[in-house]
């Protein structure tokens, strides 16, 4: 017999917060979701744990009061992604790698406290486009910067176009003038 009511839940990977800190463990961005630290004081205070933890090892991968936090260092940075203890770290560790490419790129390779302070709202539109609410929804940064990437349009207003036409610099006047020489 198949049925629907035999089969597990199904579940999305989440992460319950996302942090950025400098050298000193100083936050320059955090964002947690769900309950497992509901005052900013028990924030703080695990903060200042893991950033103390990372500071004496260069280990990635730390387990901290129930909760498994992946660790990478940007220059003068440190980006942490905490998810549950029964979580996927690949996945953990494919998201935290999406928000350090995005964010290198965004920046322009210059990720240090000054140009991230400077941009928090790129910064904050970028853990956006991965995380929601505590659910990844992105694990690739190329489609990430992608959709934060403002294109601009090709061609000129116009304008430039005409002035370009009445002082004989542009286009126009090219073909103008192979037209009289034929």
């Amino acid at each position: 017999m198949n049925s629907l009511e035999n089969l597990p839940d199904p579940s999305l990977y989440t992460v319950r917060a996302a942090i950025i800190l400098d050298h000193d463990g100083h936050r320059l961005l955090a964002k947690y979701y769900g309950d497992s630290f509901p005052s900013l004081k028990e924030q703080r205070e695990f903060e200042k744990r893991i950033s103390h933890m990372t500071q004496r090892s260069e280990c990635e991968v730390l387990l901290v009061d129930g909760v498994t936090a992946l660790c990478q260092r940007l220059s003068d940075v440190t980006c942490y992604i905490v998810g549950g203890p029964q979580e996927n770290e690949l996945l953990l560790l494919s998201a935290l790698t999406c928000i350090c490419e995005s964010l290198c790129h965004m920046l322009r390779k210059n990720v240090d406290r000054s140009s991230l302070m400077e941009n928090m709202d790129t910064v904050c539109l970028i853990l956006d486009e991965i995380i929601d609410q505590g659910v990844i929804l992105e694990s690739e940064s190329e489609k990430v910067v992608q959709r934060l990437s403002f294109k601009t349009i090709s061609e000129p207003a116009f304008g430039f176009v005409l002035f370009d036409y009445l002082t004989g610099s542009g286009d126009h006047s090219d073909s103008r003038k192979r037209g009289d020489l034929e």
